[in-house]
């Protein structure tokens, strides 16, 4: 039997060596991060600040050479010569929906079908994912799990990026519903020569006329109480004729974001918000004038257009900004790449967008308005949730985004993640020769 336990007691080890860090434990005692440079996320910066949060509510936020706090019994923290910053939001994601996109067992991100705005993409969350400790590590907390596939993919809900299942991770359940908006043109990329094919949709015109009918079924449902049966579809279209849920829609040419929020307003939706908006500076004055948010999917990409600038996409940001539209930023179908959701940031404010701290918003502030956590999240003020990290340097720089603690609803997270493990694994191996 003692010959069997140790061969067993080793493998276990090594399996145990191989997965994420448990999630943190609840908070036990009151905290203060003394002495750092707060960025409290809505253009205010506190160069001596102290941040005190208590059973993962933040208590209160200071100018420590102006108020001095009583911190009998806290867990101080000295944070001198860092960066403490409200945890980042990636909007827009399918982080926790896919794993490895050439493994269809690890991809579970949409539904078959059409209309699906029942599905959910809560209940398919993974909080074992080896993607959500990665991007802790670069300061995005919190998550939108976003559903694909079909015209009305279903309802995306916002997520902690640390949580045993998905009942624990759950911040905000089914905040909107994702639908994709039948555009004029198509692109497809031939890889044969490299070129991107733009081709017309023939089958738009019958799209809309579907999407009309089911969108005005759902009013007229919104408008009973206690229906019974239950028609599971249009019940989870409710929120968008009360203001509850926004809708997400996906479009790029500015003549199909005019369109698609023409027909929203029609069929009595409340709050609409366009996502990835490649050409959204081409409806600057439609958007504003109907009070549209956008988030913006990767700047890092180069223009579609061949007679626009070729740092257009950079300058998206303060484009939009200017002109006073809300603008959050994402990486949408580029799951694996989410970590680097802070640089987006940081290319914009170096085209066009000159204050760093606005810059800071596209990833904090302005996304928690657009998703409607700005109660919860987005901002290091009294009240909300202790959501927040210290990093050694400015979060925006790749060069000095160097997370060293990480605070999720208070609860104090551990950073390693299978990046860590692979680069000590190596560097000891190299080290050794």
């Amino acid at each position: 039997m003692k010959k069997l336990l140790i061969p067993i007691l080793t493998l276990a080890a090594l399996t145990s060596y191989g997965q994420n860090p448990a999630p943190a434990r609840p908070q036990t005692k009151t905290t203060a991060l003394m002495s750092g440079t707060v960025h409290v996320g809505n253009g205010q910066v506190i160069p001596n600040g102290i941040v005190l949060f208590t059973n993962g509510v933040i208590t209160n936020v200071v100018d420590g050479t102006i108020v001095k706090l009583n911190l009998s019994d806290v867990e101080v923290i000295d944070v001198s010569g860092k960066h403490v910053y409200p945890g980042f939001i990636s909007p827009a994601s399918t982080v926790g929906l896919q794993e490895v996109g050439a493994v269809r067992a690890t991809v579970d991100k949409q539904e078959v079908g059409i209309l699906n705005p029942n599905v959910r993409s809560l209940i398919a969350y993974n909080t074992d994912s080896e993607i959500i400790p990665t991007i802790r590590n670069n300061g995005v907390l919190l998550t939108q799990a976003m559903p694909q596939g079909g015209t009305i993919s279903g309802s995306s809900s916002i997520m902690m990026a640390d949580g045993w299942n998905w009942e624990d991770a759950v911040l905000k359940k089914d905040d909107g519903i994702w639908l994709n908006w039948p555009a004029y043109f198509t692109r497809d990329f031939n890889f044969d020569d490299f070129t991107t094919v733009v081709r017309k949709d023939e089958k738009r015109a019958s799209a809309i006329e579907a999407l009309r009918a089911t969108f005005a079924d759902a009013k007229a449902y919104a408008a009973l109480s206690n229906q019974t049966p239950m028609n599971l579809k249009l019940e989870s279209m409710r929120g968008l004729f009360s203001g509850k849920q926004n809708l997400y829609i996906r479009a790029d040419y500015g003549k199909d974001i005019i369109d698609a929020v023409t027909f929203a307003k029609s069929v009595g939706v409340q709050k609409v918000v366009i996502v990835g908006g490649e050409e959204a500076n081409r409806a600057v004055t439609f958007l504003k004038e109907n009070n549209v948010p956008v988030i913006l999917s990767g700047l890092h990409r180069l223009p579609n257009r061949e007679d626009e600038d070729v740092d257009l996409p950079y300058r998206m940001p303060g484009i939009l900004q200017k002109a006073g539209i809300l603008v959050g930023l994402s990486y949408a179908d580029e799951w694996w790449r989410t970590r680097n959701l802070p640089f987006l940031a940081g290319t914009a404010s170096g085209f066009g967008i000159t204050d760093r701290e606005e810059a800071l918003k596209l990833v904090t502030s302005n996304t928690a308005k657009i998703l409607g956590i700005d109660n919860l999240a987005g901002t290091l003020e009294k009240g909300k949730q202790a959501t927040l990290f210290v990093s050694s340097g400015d979060a925006l720089d790749m060069r000095t985004n160097v997370i060293e603690q990480v605070f999720i609803q208070g609860r104090k997270v551990n950073l390693d993640d299978r990046h860590k493990r692979l680069y000590k694994t190596y560097k000891d191996k190299y080290e050794q020769k």
